[in-house]
């Protein structure tokens, strides 16, 4: 079995990090500049998280590619952490908004065209009744507040490690057994702790033991884990979800907002699953800001039993909502996303990518006898530092290797290829090639060469 050689992996990341600062004097430049009225010289703070010295600026973008102001040109597989999934500026998507533009971006009224958004993701994804939002994490806030309301219960469950946006209830994990807030979660209204049960996925004894004393207004959960490497969903995972929640009266939420990778209806779609509520972000408008919410049946009853209807003393005070969202121009760019890019044909091409990428992996792993692992997700994929996949959250961060992750992210980024920060996940777009794949198989290969003993 091979291993990595640790005086050879810092050797080899501090020339990459070298390398970096000598091919990029133009972004090393502009982050200098960008100090002075920038916070940390970056539009959000995460984009200061790359493996590099600092972040690359981007000139612009086509397809799985883009150009940094360097004018060196990447294969994207990152795509935005998602919200790129469509490519960049995909033609159709660009076309009708371009279109858009001249009519008007925002009425605070609908428009024609999301009747055919509300019909189109009712199709997708099984659930009747649509309401949107800006983005996904909008989207989770306001589905919090509803299953609050119309439980009349206080808590909120999520699973350890997962990933819900910027939802303030969703920012704890398990320390020891312990629920705690997660590292460096700045300025919570209150500790997470007061309104939200943690436990394990794939763990159906502590779900239904913090579900069964009756105060938890949902579960907010992805249908597989993505934000710490993809964790599968065991055999009967799902159904038993659905049992425990049903028996409890606890509203269950599903957040499509990654897993939209799996299909066109998401992983809801392809494995038939039944939620009270769905939320989905990102990719829908081809990256363009918003995102939506659907709604059962029985849980429009629900909203209906209990929150007032065409009140004007609520206007504004429900919590509920926002200027922007469900405005014209996103309308537009959600009605060509569904409609033009994200289609079954696009989605049977990207995760045959996702499956060519798996397998140029793993026969590295393989050749190399090195203890680690990849597994796919419809058109994601992610490696990992481990022998064995990992069942649950704790399993996966314990698998964590930071000098690791740095060097195969830094190493690709120095040939040309963008990995998604803070784990190695590709994603593949309906522009991805059999050829991107190839070359990140072949630098993958050599930086491991680099390491190995």
């Amino acid at each position: 079995m091979a291993t990595v050689n640790r005086s050879k992996l810092n050797e080899h990341l501090m020339a990459e990090q070298q390398q970096f600062i000598d091919d990029h004097p133009q972004s090393k430049a502009l982050y200098e500049k960008a100090k002075i009225s920038l916070l940390d010289g970056v539009p959000m703070p995460w984009m200061t998280e790359w493996p590099s010295p600092f972040p690359l600026f981007i000139k612009e973008a086509s397809g799985a590619h883009f150009m940094d102001v360097d004018g060196h040109e990447y294969i994207d597989f990152c795509l935005g952490d998602t919200g790129a999934m469509t490519g960049h500026a995909p033609e159709l998507s660009v076309k009708e908004i371009q279109d858009a533009i001249t009519k008007g971006f925002t009425f605070m009224c609908p428009t024609e065209n999301s009747l055919w958004v509300g019909e189109e993701l009712a199709r997708r994804f099984g659930l009747p009744y649509w309401q949107l939002a800006m983005t996904a994490t909008d989207a989770n806030r306001f589905c919090i507040r509803l299953a609050r309301h119309v439980t009349g219960r206080p808590k909120i469950l999520v699973f350890n490690y997962c990933y819900h946006g910027t939802v303030d209830e969703a920012h704890i994990i398990l320390v020891d057994g312990k629920a705690t807030p997660r590292t460096n979660n700045i300025g919570a209204p209150v500790n997470p702790k007061v309104t939200t049960k943690v436990v394990e996925f794939n763990d159906i004894d502590a779900l239904e033991n913090a579900l069964t004393p009756g105060d938890v207004a949902c579960v907010l959960a992805e249908p597989a884990m993505t934000n710490i490497g993809i964790v599968h969903p065991g055999p009967g995972y799902h159904d038993a979800l659905r049992e425990i929640t049903r028996k409890t009266g606890t509203i269950l939420i599903i957040d499509e907002t990654h897993t939209i990778c799996c299909g066109t209806g998401g992983y809801t779609k392809v494995h038939n699953l039944k939620p009270d509520i769905l939320t989905i972000g990102k990719p829908i408008a081809s990256g363009f800001p918003a995102a939506a919410y659907g709604l059962s049946s029985e849980m429009v009853d629900l909203i209906h039993a209990h929150v007032p209807q065409k009140d004007s003393s609520a206007s504004d005070e429900t919590g509920i909502g926002g200027t922007l969202a469900g405005n014209a121009l996103a309308i537009v760019a959600i009605k060509a996303t569904l409609q033009s890019v994200l289609t079954e044909e696009a989605y049977e091409n990207m995760i045959a990518l996702a499956t060519r990428f798996t397998e140029g992996v793993a026969g590295v792993i393989k050749e190399f006898d090195l203890p680690w692992n990849i597994t796919s997700l419809g058109c994601r994929t992610e490696y990992w530092f481990s022998k064995h996949q990992a069942h649950n959250g704790s399993e996966a961060a314990a698998a964590v290797d930071d000098r690791l992750d740095q060097y195969m992210h830094l190493a690709a980024m120095n040939r040309r290829i963008l990995m998604t920060p803070f784990h190695n996940m590709a994603l593949m777009s309906p522009k991805t090639t059999e050829q991107d794949v190839d070359d990140h198989t072949k630098v993958f290969r050599d930086s491991v060469m680099s390491i190995i003993s």
